[in-house]
């Protein structure tokens, strides 16, 4: 069973870290093999005077101990975005959240019949023939079933599911915006 990495201070685990490396692809750099780099990572050996010297540009590359890290926003060094990929997404969640709208509708149309069978029931069924009140039971089960916990559950994951499609198409609509 594969042990889990022990989290590292090194300088070399810094500028891994800094630079969003793995240890081969900075043991590469260096000029050394993965093992050798583990092993000066983990302070079992020292750092040549060649290695030391090739890995000092890096180093003077780390903003200085105590310095406050702000990571420059990533969008601030992003090409203008193709349009194509955008508009299909956009597209694709205007859709999909007009057929959960429309499913939504249905529910709440559902719903709606469920309780206003459950408010007339009980006089019905106080003045119902026998022949009608095993129907009207029926309607019962039914409204109970339609107004219980699963179906407010579905109401409630679909209503969201289609506000995130379409917050999501505002802000596509947003982004696509020229200007």
């Amino acid at each position: 069973m594969a042990r889990k990495a022990a989290y590292s201070s090194s300088v070399l685990a810094e500028v891994r870290r800094y630079f969003g490396l793995d240890q081969a692809t900075l043991a590469v750099y260096l000029g050394i093999n993965p093992g050798q780099h583990s092993r000066l990572e983990a302070g079992q050996r020292g750092l040549s005077p060649a290695v030391a010297q090739r890995l000092l540009p890096l180093l003077q590359a780390l903003p200085a101990p105590g310095a406050p890290t702000e990571a420059p926003a990533p969008a601030a060094h992003l090409a203008p975005p193709d349009a194509a990929p955008l508009l299909a997404r956009r597209d694709y969640c205007q859709h999909h959240a007009a057929r959960l709208r429309r499913e939504l509708a249905a529910l709440t149309q559902t719903l709606a019949t469920a309780r206003r069978w459950q408010q007339a029931l009980p006089d019905l069924l106080a003045r119902a023939e026998e022949r009608a009140h095993s129907w009207l039971l029926r309607r019962q089960a039914q409204a109970a079933a339609d107004l219980d916990g699963e179906t407010a559950a579905r109401y409630h994951l679909l209503r969201l599911r289609a506000e995130a499609l379409e917050t999501e198409a505002v802000a596509l609509s947003k982004l696509l915006a020229p200007g």
